[in-house]
């Protein structure tokens, strides 16, 4: 087995999702952080701080040099971050001493790394909110086409009174619309350039330090916050949560959907089902079971996240890198769980006749509720329901329903 499910070739279509997978390669970060320092150097250029020949070379090369990140490993093992050896590769790569000179004027490593970091999430972001979009969509016909589809509600695994699939639906769809929201909101908050120099005050950039973030901002369609954040880390900590809730939301999905299709209640279809090694009559719940397993693995790891808001003074390696080992995972488990999601919404299926057997097997049992309310307009509610329990009993040993014992 490789190191996480996501990377592995034998299990990555299962938890892994190619799309949003990509943005987190080797070869997506040196992209990432070539832009930063191309939008870096265009942005210094314009406002005079490096010769503008200067700063088109290097904004030029950003878009054009390719850097192999296998020849960042040793200079990262040595330095603890990417950046050093990737401004030096730049600079070597560049072929103009020069220009190259410039390159990464005033910044830190923090700036590019995490800068680079916010340019990949914002597309995957991207990609996540359109899938979600999708689903609730999907969702919403659903729900609308089974409203009137009657079945049993469950309370702590017992039948308990009847509903139906659209309203268990909705139930479903309205979570996933939070989460939506959510993401919404964090947008402005989140999608920020880095820009803070060495120890968060620009000093090497002087009193034009502010300019040049804004129009880096600019430059990479992103906002510039008001205050540093190498070591603020509520907004990636945010993220993560947002990510959680949605993955919960879609766990919870695929943990009703498992019961529902339970072979002994059959009650709905979705998804193909997937067959056993040595059981030929098998059809497991493939889908259903993967959205619950990532949404338990996102719940399991997200704390992580929170642990590296605890970052030290000004700037820490430890929390910073825990977000490392932590982010990339809650985010393409969760592109992951809406691509399961989008496929058992597609082809979810009632079973009437399945979800009239199981209210039949209760003899009426379910309806008891109803019964002790339409009791209680001719003698005292606490009367009503004793008298309805007792029947429930009675109805239950002589296995005859609650309507001819009422009688």
């Amino acid at each position: 087995m490789a190191v996480t499910p996501f990377d592995s070739v034998i299990t990555r279509d299962l938890f892994g999702d190619k799309e949003v997978g990509a943005l987190f390669s080797d070869s997506a970060e040196v992209r990432g952080m070539l832009l930063f320092e191309g939008a870096l150097a265009k942005a210094q250029g314009g406002l005079g701080i490096i010769p503008e020949t200067a700063a088109a070379a290097i904004n030029r090369a950003s878009q054009e040099v390719l850097i192999d990140p296998a020849a960042l490993t040793t200079g990262t093992a040595s330095a603890g971050v990417s950046a050093p050896a990737l401004v030096e590769a730049f600079r070597k790569a560049m072929e103009a001493p020069e220009h190259a000179a410039y390159v990464h004027w005033g910044a830190t490593s923090q700036d590019v790394i995490d800068t680079g970091l916010i340019l990949r999430l914002r597309r995957a972001i991207q990609i996540i909110d359109q899938r979600l979009t999708q689903l609730i969509e999907t969702l919403a016909d659903k729900a609308a086409a089974e409203a009137e589809t009657v079945m049993a509600a469950r309370t702590r695994s017992q039948i308990a009174t009847p509903t139906t699939l659209g309203a268990k639906i909705a139930v479903w769809r309205a979570s996933l619309r939070r989460c939506r929201d959510r993401i919404g909101q964090i947008k402005p908050r989140l999608l920020c350039v880095s820009l803070s120099g060495a120890s968060g005050t620009n000093a090497a950039m002087g009193p034009r330090a502010e300019e040049v973030a804004d129009a880096l901002a600019d430059a990479l369609n992103l906002r510039h916050a008001a205050t540093p954040w190498h070591s603020a880390r509520d907004n990636i900590a945010e993220l993560g949560s947002v990510m959680t809730l949605l993955t919960g939301a879609t766990g919870k999905m695929g943990l009703d959907l498992l019961q529902l299709m339970q072979s002994e209640v059959r009650e709905v279809s979705a998804g193909v089902g997937g067959g056993s090694s040595t059981m030929p009559h098998k059809a497991n719940p493939v889908s259903p079971e993967a959205l619950i397993a990532l949404a338990r693995a996102n719940a399991g790891i997200v704390g992580r996240l929170y642990e590296a808001q605890l970052h030290a003074q000004e700037r820490e390696g430890a929390a910073w890198a825990l977000e490392w080992l932590t982010l990339p995972q809650i985010i393409i488990a969760t592109a992951a769980a809406l691509r399961h999601a989008q496929g058992l919404a597609d082809t979810l299926e009632a079973q009437p006749a399945a979800m009239r057997a199981s209210m039949d097997a209760t003899n009426g049992l379910m309806l008891a509720e109803a019964a002790s309310f339409a009791l209680a307009e001719h003698m005292p509610r606490p009367e009503a329901q004793a008298l309805v329990k007792s029947a429930c009993q009675t109805a239950l040993m002589e296995k005859r329903t609650l309507r001819e014992v009422l009688a």
